[in-house]
Parts: structure tokens; C-alpha cells; sequence
């Protein structure tokens, strides 16, 4: 097979007898050729298969690319799988699509060299972030870029324009809810406490917060809203079981294999608070293949307010973040610069049937 050389605007200039900067504005500055003339080399071009200048090059040259950069850790399948993402995609795309803007996917950037040196490179006009790890190397690196960024469920240190919730308060809202219906045997299904992940095993007697840093801050602080609901009503924190998960298969699946062992305990929990809808979905089915009633023996919490929440049966009682609104208010932060600010949405328990009184003795 022979290839054969795409055409330049070297090609299309020689062919009509101009220069190489009158081809350019017959693209770029049109305004500054008769119609005539960018006639004759817009037919040129096509004549020959001259695609036109590189858009990402003409856009570095200007200072803009059209595109935003969405930065996130978790593998590129998990943005499309996870309900919650999907939803604060979804408004990022609304927002983005009225103003004409590109989107660039940037998954599995991990708070190393190889992460930094995409960020370092990427042909965008600024970033969200949604990785969410504390003193991160990532947002240095955003920083180091000159352009503008939002991070979105992040820490204090993750910049000066940012978007979230109180994830501390409503973790202990959902927490109090279990502890006024009567339940006092409760366990935590919780999101990752490191970068890496987890192990492939789970571990009930898993470190607690106070036991070490939780470099994740949105699972730190869901982590420290229970605790604080469990300490208020007067329980002992270290006799409520902790399992942290790590992300290595889908989360409900996940929470269906931890859900099994809580499940399983002499003690069995009589509530489970867990850190993301698609963790509670999968306690429901550990519950269901075990023939543990809910809520009559076991109430479960969720968190997001995802389609999840009200696809299962029974109903998922869940914290309802705007996840929709989350990405529509980055988008458009993003579109105005960034400006030095902090948004914190607010969030609401929705009761349904996954949750009622504690069986006698829990």
C-alpha cells in the first residue's frame, strides 16, 4: 500500500499562487480576503484534500482550544457506569453544550509523575478536577498550568474555586436517623481511605478514623459525621465494625460481598450506613440472598439519591446530593475563570422503606 502525503497549506498556497499567511486567513481571518480570492482557496483546497489547519495547534496559537479537561482517578469505565458521575456529567454537558464547549476526558490520573506530566500537557483551556485526595501533587500541577480550574469534592488545599457539599453533616444526618429509630448495633460500609484502592480482601476490624490519616476527604469526611452521630447518642465508636472497600470491581457488587460478611457476624448489625447508593444496593442483595428482612430486621442507608435509590426494592432512605446541579455549577464556574469562591449545595435525607425501628435487642 501506498500512503500518500496528506496536503499542507504550503500545497494549497503554491496552487493558487499566494502565500502561505493568505491561505491562513482565508481560515482564520477571513474577514481580511475579498470573497473571491478565499473562494479560489477554499476550492483549491478541497481540489487537493487540504483538511484545513490543525484545530488543536490554530488553538494554541490563540490561546484557547475550544475544550475543557474533566481530570478524574478513577478508571476511564467508571465514568460512564457510576450513577452518581453520570449525573454530574450530565450537567457539566448542559452547561457546556449551550456555550459551544469540548470536553476532554482525562481518567486514571493518579497524584504521580505520570499523572502530573498529562496535566502538565493537555491541549484544554482549563480543567475540573474531581479527584479527591488531600494535598494532592495533582492540583499543584494545575496550578503550575496558569489556567483556570474547579475542583469539585475536594478538600480546603484543592484550590480557590470549588463546589461541594457538607458531606460530614449529612453522613451524621443519615447516621441519627438510624440511631432515633432504636438502632444501636450499627456498622459502616465505607468509601476507600487511600489512594490505593484497598486490598482484594476486607478487613470488619478495619482502622477508624482517629486511627490514622484517610487521605480520601470525601470518605474522611463521611467517616467523621458518623462517628459524630455515634459518640453524641453515647455509643463507643470503636465497637462499630468499619469496612472500608476498595474499588477493584463494581461498588455493588462490593457491597454485596461486604454486606455478606456483616451479614454473617454473631453480632449482626440491625443498621448499616452506607457511603454510596450502589454500596447500599448491594447490602439489599446480600440481606435478600440471606432472608434478612428490610427493615423489619435490618435497615440500610445510602448515600447520592442516585436512579439506584428508588430501582431497588425495598426503596433506598439515602442522602440526596444534586449531582446534577454540582456539574451544571462547575461548568459554569469554569466558563467564568474560576473565580476565587466555594460553593457548598445543599443536601436532604429522603426516608423510604429501606429503614424503620429497631428489631428488639438492636
Amino acid at each position: 500500500m501506498v500512503l500518500v502525503p496528506t496536503p499542507t497549506l504550503a500545497d494549497v498556497a503554491d496552487a493558487v499562487g499566494v502565500s502561505r499567511t493568505t491561505v491562513s486567513n482565508a481560515y482564520n481571518r477571513p474577514d481580511q480576503l475579498s470573497a473571491g480570492l478565499r473562494d479560489r482557496i477554499l476550492a483549491a483546497a478541497a481540489r487537493l484534500g487540504y483538511p484545513g489547519p490543525d484545530p488543536v495547534a490554530r488553538g494554541l496559537r490563540r490561546g484557547r482550544t475550544g475544550m475543557f479537561g474533566l481530570v478524574y482517578d478513577q478508571p476511564l469505565s467508571y465514568l460512564f457506569s457510576d450513577p452518581a458521575i453520570l449525573q454530574f456529567m450530565g450537567g457539566l454537558a448542559r452547561v457546556w453544550d449551550d456555550a459551544g464547549v469540548s470536553l476532554a476526558l482525562l481518567p486514571s490520573l493518579h497524584p504521580d509523575d505520570a499523572g502530573t506530566a498529562v496535566l502538565a500537557t493537555a491541549a484544554v483551556d482549563g480543567f475540573v478536577s474531581i479527584c479527591d485526595v488531600a494535598d494532592d501533587a495533582r492540583v499543584a500541577a494545575l496550578v503550575a498550568r496558569r489556567l483556570p480550574f474547579v475542583t469539585v469534592d475536594a478538600g480546603e488545599s484543592s484550590g480557590w474555586c470549588r463546589v461541594g457539599i457538607d458531606d460530614r453533616g449529612a453522613s451524621a444526618e443519615a447516621t441519627r436517623h438510624l440511631l432515633e429509630l432504636g438502632h444501636r448495633r450499627l456498622a459502616v460500609v465505607a468509601l476507600p481511605r487511600g489512594g490505593e484502592g484497598g486490598g482484594d480482601g476486607f478487613d470488619v476490624t478495619a482502622p477508624r478514623v482517629g486511627d490514622g490519616p484517610v487521605p480520601f476527604t470525601v470518605a474522611g469526611a463521611r467517616l467523621r459525621g458518623v462517628r459524630d452521630a455515634v459518640e453524641v447518642a453515647g455509643l463507643g465508636w470503636s465497637t462499630v465494625p468499619v469496612v472500608a472497600v476498595p474499588l477493584l470491581e463494581p461498588p455493588r457488587a462490593i457491597g454485596r460481598r461486604v454486606g455478606g460478611l456483616l451479614l454473617d457476624r454473631a453480632d449482626r448489625p440491625t443498621g448499616i450506613v452506607a457511603m454510596s447508593d450502589e454500596l447500599a444496593a448491594g447490602v439489599l442483595d446480600a440481606a435478600a440472598e440471606r432472608g434478612v428482612e428490610v427493615p423489619g430486621q435490618l435497615s440500610v442507608v445510602g448515600f447520592d439519591d442516585t436512579p439506584t435509590a428508588t430501582a431497588v426494592r425495598p426503596a433506598l432512605t439515602t442522602v440526596h446530593q444534586p449531582m446534577g446541579e454540582k456539574g451544571e455549577v462547575a461548568g459554569r464556574l469554569l466558563l467564568e475563570a474560576a473565580p476565587p469562591t466555594v460553593v457548598r449545595l445543599p443536601t436532604e435525607l429522603r426516608v423510604r422503606a429501606s429503614t424503620g425501628p429497631a428489631p428488639r435487642g438492636g
